[in-house]
């Protein structure tokens, strides 16, 4: 069974940029219900093969895809923010040498992660990840939870850009949100998410 990971600071640690209510709901309404969704199917696909009952598995296994992906990108967010003072600034160790072999410099990387995370169409998320064959850091664009993702590739860094997210601190103001989401980057957890 799938559980919360438990928040590394609490709901007032991330204002002004992300302000307690809308954190609160984000993670205790809108992350659990992705928690509760992946157990339900669990549970649904084991009384199917127990007791021998048929199932749509492509529409069962695309709900099941759908709530582990989101269960597992909100993991991931959580843990690359930091309150402010903690997070934030430019990257440092590992990461920043891989952003600056990859992009030349930090600023030219946060140029493009911003613009991959503000014209995600709908729904989803922009993600860091590395190619283990290559040892390059790429940026990804991540729809819903679950489409376009780079198979096997580990997620270094991601932000949330479906409106749930952001819409009762920025309301529709994506690139505000985006814009703020700097602040809290934090750099020594994404680091310790690069294999050794």
């Amino acid at each position: 069974m799938y559980t919360m990971p438990p928040l590394p600071y609490d709901f007032k640690a991330l204002e002004p940029f992300i302000s307690e209510q809308q954190l609160t709901i984000h993670y205790q309404k809108h992350h659990q219900a992705y928690v509760n969704g992946a157990n339900a199917i669990l549970e649904k696909l084991d009384k199917a093969r127990k007791e021998g009952i048929d199932l749509d598995m492509k529409a069962t296994l695309k709900e099941l895809s759908w709530n582990v992906g989101g269960h597992m990108m909100h993991s991931f967010f959580w843990a690359n923010l930091a309150p402010k003072g903690k997070g934030g600034g430019a990257p440092t160790g590992k990461i920043a040498d891989l952003i600056k072999g990859e992009f030349g410099s930090y600023e030219r990387f946060k140029k493009e992660f911003t613009q991959t995370a503000a014209s995600v169409e709908g729904s989803g998320w922009a993600a860091l990840c590395l190619c283990l064959k290559t040892g390059r850091p790429l940026i990804m664009q991540v729809e819903k939870h679950n489409v376009n993702v780079y198979p096997s590739f580990p997620i270094l860094m991601v932000v949330d850009v479906f409106e749930h997210a952001y819409y009762l601190d920025y309301k529709n103001d994506r690139a505000k949100f985006i814009e703020a989401f700097w602040n809290l980057v934090n750099w020594e957890a994404i680091n310790a998410r690069i294999p050794r």
